[in-house]
């Protein structure tokens, strides 16, 4: 199709009197053209995400590039702008006199449409206030458009005062609306205020018994997006013959117009059976409840930052930062209450130091070395109160301190016969101290605090963990045409102080125990906690086999184990890579690309008392390419590429699995496999219709395949409690044809 139309505007212009090809690439240039796609906006999800083209058919394609630079003045003016007639458009302006001052301004937009298509009774989707409205039938509610739209508006300005000196000014807004899905829902038969005497019935507050009917209910609702973020960043900058620093203060300042959202529930839902079922007032309620949303912050840093030269050869880095972050948004003001008394806001503070020094030297000639120490210090200061509860004990909100220290060195060598060696060591230490407090032993009988940290939920965490690596690396020259090289990275993270077990509540805190005493078959450690060897080995060569082909290659073999006094969680992970890339040049005037890579992962975890799991994830990638020129005129090419990624879930149960458990893994057989297929075909053809002028034609033809069970399985969509339903299209074909002129002068 695009041979065809550039080969219909051929007769009409004069002939060919030789190669101009240097004469059409001057400094500026617009191009201006119109695009339609094929399909509905089904069809048409993947393709059209973040360009606006799921929505519409026919898409003005506007580029714009000019420069310009003032003789007599020395000031360069520059406006670039893509894809200014698509929903992912960037513009920017800018104007600088080489040496004395210079300043931008840049706008850019980003829509993401969501690809799942939403059928819904809601009424008032997108607010704070929704109501929920149970259809008769899935399907017959209205189809929601449901997009994010991201605005961002940045300055930029500085100024040399001096030659060594230069003052910076950067100032950006974003501006975030739509809206996106989230959900909401409850199972319990007699959900009652934990915070209150006395509950439903003759339960006490707070107990919650399994649901079996009209008190089971999951919701999909609308998070509302209305938010604005503002950074600021001034910065002095000096340079002088051996010294480069930097001094500057930085700003982040978060803004929400939504503070919760409160969804008003009917009388009525659907039960796990899809039966339409009066819902009592008990679960009523809690869906009702207002969910918060993300509360206003703020940020403020200042810092420094340079180099010092000693000698040609030894140079030194180093950086200082400290960082006071706030979070004080009004609880009532949001819509929430319930807060523990005298609490108004949360009023979180936190306050980072960080310390960064380097040094990179070359002792010999031969010998190269470079030296790395950041430290890193997070206090979390925020007051702590009795915010949540399990069962009838209430408990305060964790705090979460850390301090890190990390280092490497590393020694690089050229070694006879065109071998170089490389050898470095690596730590890092991981203070969390808070674990370790006393817990809410005591609650400060004036404001209610708690005096202390607590944890619930978890088997045990660890204060501190350290890790300490080493890895080598040999590189050489096998040739002025092959270099190879192999390289071994291995580490050990272990504890650096005893687990810390939550104490059962209502009592609140940790309790130091060894790995004999926490340990349980059926044990929870976040990932984080446990000890974890990891080894990785990386083969690679370059061959230019001769002046017109290159290859690469590439092997990468990684494996992580992991260990706790359990027998369940994270066990091991691991990955095998392999890459080929090639380019092959026809001639002067044709050139050839290929790619192909493939990535195989898997992960054994296991649920404490479910299931063992092994998630095998194998990702494929194949490319090819074509570009040439069949005349001074003309230029076309081609891109091909394919796509597969899967994920299986091989799953066992566990030997204490219920019965309920066997029964229904016996019937269904473990989770299905997700995969994703894509295939894109892109040709192209430039014709320069002048010296100063190209018509230029695309083509893009992608099809995909998504099979998944998480919104849907076997043809039938993922619908919630009122009926409302998501669906996606597993099997989704789109066609783009463009054309656009492009019109350059200097």
């Amino acid at each position: 199709m695009v041979l065809t139309v550039l080969a219909a505007i051929g007769p009409a212009l004069a002939e060919e009197g030789g190669d101009i090809a240097q004469y059409t690439k001057p400094e500026s240039s617009v191009s201006v053209g119109l695009g339609g796609t094929s399909g509905d906006s089904r069809e048409r999800a993947i393709f059209g995400q973040y360009n606006g083209m799921r929505i519409h058919n026919y898409s003005l394609l506007l580029d714009v590039d000019y420069l310009s630079r003032e003789d007599t003045t020395g000031k360069w003016t520059s406006l670039e702008g893509h894809n200014l007639g698509l929903e992912n458009r960037d513009l920017r302006f800018s104007q600088e006199r080489q040496g004395d001052w210079k300043y931008l301004l840049e706008y850019n937009q980003l829509v993401h449409r969501d690809p799942r298509t939403i059928n819904t009774g809601m009424q008032g989707a997108g607010t704070t206030t929704p109501s929920i409205v149970r259809l008769a039938t899935p399907g017959t509610g209205t189809n929601l458009d449901l997009k994010t739209k991201r605005e961002i508006v940045a300055l930029g300005m500085g100024k040399w005062f001096t030659p060594a000196l230069q003052f910076e000014v950067n100032a950006k807004n974003e501006n975030k609306d739509g809206a996106r899905m989230i959900g909401k829902g409850f199972n319990c038969t007699r959900p009652t205020n934990p915070l209150t005497t006395g509950g439903s019935g003759a339960l006490p507050a707070g107990v919650c018994i399994p649901a079996v009917g009209s008190e089971w209910a999951q919701l999909m609702l609308l998070e509302p997006i209305n938010s604005t973020t503002r950074q600021l960043e001034a910065k002095l900058n000096f340079s002088g013959d051996k010294f480069l620093l930097t001094g500057g203060y930085y700003g982040s300042f978060y803004t929400n117009a939504y503070g919760s959202l409160k969804p008003n529930i009917p009388t009525s839902l659907n039960n796990p059976l899809g039966a339409d079922t009066t819902v009592n007032s008990d679960l009523r309620n809690i869906l009702g409840q207002p969910v918060a949303l993300p509360p206003d912050n703020q940020a403020h840093q200042l810092y420094f930052s340079g180099n010092y030269a000693f000698t040609p050869t030894t140079r030194t880095t180093f950086k200082y930062a400290y960082t006071h972050a706030t979070q004080t948004d009004n609880f009532l003001g949001n819509g929430l209450t319930g807060a523990p008394s005298g609490k108004s806001d949360l009023g979180g503070t936190i306050d980072t130091q960080l310390l960064q020094l380097g040094l990179t030297t070359r002792p010999m000639p031969k010998l190269s070395v470079n030296a790395n120490l950041r430290y890193e210090n997070k206090k979390d200061k925020t007051p702590q109160a009795l915010y949540s509860v399990e069962d009838i004990d209430p408990f305060t909100n964790s705090k979460y301190s850390l301090k890190k220290i990390a280092g490497k060195l590393e020694g690089s060598y050229q070694l006879p016969d065109n071998y170089r060696a490389t050898l470095g060591a690596d730590y890092e230490l991981m203070d969390r101290g808070d674990f370790s407090s006393p817990g809410c032993a005591a609650v400060d009988p004036a404001t209610g605090d708690c005096l202390g940290s607590a944890v619930a939920g978890l088997s045990g965490l660890r204060a501190k963990t350290e890790e300490i690596g080493w890895r080598a690396e040999m590189r050489r020259s096998l040739s002025e045409t092959l270099t190879g090289a192999v390289s071994y990275a291995s580490s050990r993270r272990d504890g650096a102080s005893s687990w810390l077990k939550p104490n059962s509540l209502p009592a609140t805190g940790v309790t130091e125990q060894s790995d004999t005493q926490i340990y349980s078959r059926t044990a929870i450690f976040p990932v984080m906690f446990m000890n974890r060897i990891r080894d990785k080995v990386k083969l690679s060569a370059d061959w230019y086999a001769t002046q017109r082909l290159s290859l690469q290659f590439m092997v990468e073999d990684a494996k992580d184990a992991y260990g706790a006094p359990t027998t369940k969680g994270m066990r091991d992970s691991g990955y095998l890579l392999y890459s080929i890339d090639a380019a092959l040049n026809l001639s002067e005037k044709w050139k050839l690309t290929g790619y192909w890579s493939q990535n195989d992962q898997e992960i054994h975890v296991a649920h404490s008392t479910g299931y063992d799991m092994t998630i095998r994830t194998l990702n494929t990638t194949l490319g090819i390419g074509a570009a040439g020129k069949l005349s001074s005129r003309l230029e076309v090419g081609t891109d091909l590429s394919y796509l597969n990624d899967s994920t299986k879930y091989n799953q066992l149960l566990d030997g204490a699995a219920s019965a309920s458990n066997k029964t229904f893994y016996n019937q269904q057989g473990g989770l299905p496999e997700v995969s994703y297929d894509e295939f894109r075909l892109r040709l192209f053809g430039k014709y320069a219709l002048e010296k100063n002028a190209d018509l230029r034609v695309d083509l893009v033809h992608m099809r995909a395949r998504l099979d998944e069970w998480t919104w849907g399985y076997g043809g039938t969509p993922f619908t919630y409690s009122d009926n409302t339903t998501v669906s996606f299209d597993t099997k989704q074909h789109v066609t783009f044809l463009g054309a656009t002129y492009i019109y350059k002068w200097r």
